[in-house]
């Protein structure tokens, strides 16, 4: 492990120690040596190894035990799967997101509490209707519908992965608000929550699927163009 430079500290921090996991110079289970020790290895201080600690837990590569230690979780490089999918080609992307969006909204429907309908529907109302402006708060805005219905599946893996693959999902509404792929106006956001309030979860795929069909119809005329 080299020691790193003096500029963006913290960045460079993660990855050196990034690329020793990646490198496997520790195993799958192994314990990192503790803070002191990557201070010294690296010559930064003890809270810049505490926050890159901090970011390669979250990245899932390491793991804290309370009272224990640090320790590897993956060797692997956990960004790649996330870097090969915003490379993937948006109607890929969309198509992927249409899976995870459909399974959702059926498990919400089966699983829908009047909170789970009222908070969604609170979600929406905040989301309003695209009419330019603050683009990156729009987005923001309607990735927390989706999330939300996505949180109310109940579904710890689903939540997991579309967190992880938030970003390229991001990028699929951001295709929406130019001029060659339509937007999913208001009422096919509505029409979703209204469907997952019936409590049938074949209404609730269908809904979705109508939802996504403009889109990916739009995608087809382009890439056949």
């Amino acid at each position: 492990m080299q020691a790193v430079s003096k500029t963006n500290l913290a960045d460079e921090a993660i990855e050196a120690i990034r690329s020793d996991i990646v490198g496997k110079r520790w195993a799958v289970g192994d314990k990192l040596p503790n803070e002191a020790s990557l201070s010294a290895m690296l010559s930064v201080s003890r809270g810049t190894v505490r926050e890159a600690v901090r970011v390669l837990v979250s990245q899932g590569y390491l793991e804290t035990r309370q009272g224990s230690g640090t320790y590897v979780r993956s060797t692997s490089d956990a960004g790649r799967p996330l870097t090969m999918a915003r490379r993937a080609s948006l109607r890929d992307q969309f198509e992927a997101r249409l899976a995870l969006d459909v399974e959702a909204a059926r498990l919400t429907a089966m699983r829908k509490t009047a909170e789970t309908i009222a908070e969604l529907r609170r979600l929406l109302n905040e989301r309003g209707s695209y009419a330019g402006g603050d683009e990156a708060a729009f987005i923001e805005r309607d990735l927390a519908f989706h999330k939300a219905v996505i949180a109310a599946s109940g579904n710890r893996a689903m939540i997991e992965i579309y967190a992880f693959f938030s970003a390229s999902i991001a990028d699929t509404i951001a295709a929406t608000l130019g001029k060659d792929i339509p937007e999913p106006d208001m009422q096919a956001h509505v029409d979703i929550v209204d469907a997952i309030d019936t409590g049938d979860p074949d209404q609730a795929d269908a809904a979705v699927r109508r939802f996504m069909a403009p889109v990916l119809a739009a995608l087809d005329r382009m890439i056949l163009s």
